[in-house]
C-alpha cells in the first residue's frame, strides 16, 4: 500500500504512518505451563510484516519475560517477591528477544531490542536518546521489540505495566496508532465477568471520569495489567494526538481481524501527532535561550526548512541539547521556537559556520541542523 492509498484505507490502523503494537503476557505465554504461545505469535508476525509491506512503521511493545523465565527458574504460582521477578525477567527476557527475532527473521525483518527503565521516558535527556536511537532503527528498516527494563527497575521507578509504556513510547515517537493486545476485546460500561448486564462500548471520543470508573483490576493471572491502565494508556495517547485501540489478540492474525472489523475499542485524539507536538513546542514550553538568525535564514524557515549553523548569528543564554529556544530575526522579532540539538556552548562554536564543519569543530559528528524543521514551529509569519 502506497502513502496514498494508506491515507485513503478505512480505519485508524490501516491509515497510521507508526504504528506502537502492545503484546500482553496472557498472549504470549500459556498460563497453564508457562511455555510460549508459538503458533500464535508466527501469525502476528505475519501481521506485522503486512504492516511494513506497505510502508508502516511499527514498534512492539511486548511483555513475557517474567512470565517466561519464572517457569525456568521453577518458581511456584502466584505473587513473586521483586527480586524474584527481576531474576525471572533476566531468564525470560533472552528466551523472549530469541522467540522475535525467529518470527519476524522469517519473514526477511531485522529485530531490534530495546529495554526502557521508567526514567528512560520521562527525564527529558535520556527521553532524547531512547527516541533518536528508536528513529534510527526505524530509518534503517528495524522494528524495535521494547520492554520495561524489569532486571534493575525498582517497583518505586517503574511503570509496572506495559500499557503505559506503550502509550508513553508512542508519545515518544510520535506514533498515529497505538493497539493494546489483550485478553479483553474492549471497554464496558462495567466488568463483564461479573455483571452480565454490561454493555461494550466500541467508540470514546472522550475520556470523561464515568469512562474511568469503568475501568476494573487486573483480568489475568499472568499479566500486571488490567482496564485501568488502559484507560490510564488511553489518556496519554490521545493527548499526544495518537489513536488507541483495545484488542482481544488470543485469536490468530489479530491485527488481520481489527482492520477487517472485529469488535475493539477505539479512543480517538482530537488532533494529530504532528498538530501537538508543535502546539506543545510553541505554546507550552518556556524557552531557555535564544538564537538570532540572519535573513537568509528567517525565510528559509518560513518556507519550511530546518534552521542550519550558518544563519546562526547570536547565540544567547545557557541551554542543553533537546531544550526549547526562540529563534530571532535580526530586528529582534521572534519568529519561531524549537528544539536544539545541540548545547549552548557547541551552538556558539557552530554559529555561522557550514554543516561540513561540525565533526572538525565539535570533534563529533552531530546533526546537520541547529533546529531540525519537525522540532520547530513558526510563531510569527512574515
Amino acid at each position: 500500500m502506497t502513502v496514498k492509498e494508506r491515507k485513503t484505507a478505512s480505519g485508524p490502523l490501516a491509515r497510521a504512518r507508526r504504528v506502537v503494537i502492545k503484546i500482553g503476557s496472557a498472549l504470549l505465554v500459556e498460563a497453564a505451563s508457562g511455555r510460549l504461545n508459538r503458533a500464535w505469535l508466527e501469525t502476528l508476525a505475519a501481521d506485522v510484516a503486512a504492516l511494513r509491506e506497505r510502508g508502516q512503521d511499527v514498534l512492539l511493545v511486548s511483555s513475557g519475560a517474567i512470565a517466561l523465565g519464572r517457569r525456568h527458574l521453577g518458581l511456584e504460582p502466584g505473587k513473586l517477591k521483586l527480586e524474584e521477578s527481576q531474576a525471572a525477567a533476566a531468564v525470560g527476557q533472552i528466551r523472549l528477544a530469541h522467540a522475535w527475532k525467529d518470527v519476524l527473521e522469517a519473514h526477511g525483518l531485522t529485530v531490534a531490542q530495546i529495554l526502557l527503565t521508567f526514567g528512560d521516558t520521562e527525564e527529558r535527556r535520556r527521553y532524547l536518546n531512547a527516541r533518536s536511537t528508536l528513529a534510527t532503527l526505524l530509518g534503517l528498516g528495524a522494528i524495535p521489540v521494547i520492554n520495561e527494563n524489569d532486571t534493575v527497575a525498582t517497583s518505586e521507578i517503574r511503570y509496572g505495566d506495559n500499557d503505559r509504556l506503550a502509550a508513553r513510547v508512542a508519545q515518544m515517537m510520535s506514533a498515529d496508532c497505538l493497539v493494546l493486545l489483550s485478553d479483553v476485546d474492549g471497554l464496558y460500561t462495567a466488568d463483564p465477568t461479573r455483571d452480565p448486564s454490561a454493555t461494550f462500548i466500541p467508540e470514546v471520543r472522550k475520556i470523561t471520569p464515568d469512562i474511568e470508573r469503568m475501568a476494573g483490576g487486573a483480568a489475568s493471572a499472568v499479566g500486571s495489567g488490567g482496564m485501568a491502565t488502559k484507560i490510564a494508556a488511553a489518556k496519554i495517547a490521545v493527548t499526544a494526538g495518537c489513536h488507541m485501540c483495545v484488542a482481544a489478540g488470543r485469536e490468530m492474525h489479530p491485527l488481520r481481524r481489527i482492520e477487517s472489523g472485529a469488535r475493539c475499542s477505539w479512543f480517538y485524539p482530537s488532533a494529530s501527532p504532528a498538530t501537538v507536538r508543535k502546539q506543545w513546542i510553541a505554546g507550552t514550553l518556556k524557552a531557555a535561550g535564544e538564537l538570532t538568525v540572519d535573513a537568509g535564514a528567517a525565510a528559509a524557515l518560513r518556507r519550511g526548512k530546518s534552521l542550519l549553523p550558518a544563519g546562526v548569528v547570536r547565540v544567547a543564554g545557557r541551554f542543553e541539547r533537546g531544550d526549547a529556544l526562540v529563534v530571532r530575526d535580526v530586528e529582534g522579532l521572534e519568529i519561531a521556537r524549537g528544539l536544539s540539538a545541540y548545547s549552548s556552548a557547541d551552538a556558539e562554536r557552530l554559529r555561522g559556520r557550514k554543516s561540513a564543519e561540525i565533526e572538525a569543530l565539535l570533534g563529533f559528528r552531530g546533526r546537520d541542523e541547529i533546529i531540525h524543521r519537525d522540532d520547530l514551529v513558526i510563531t510569527v509569519e512574515a
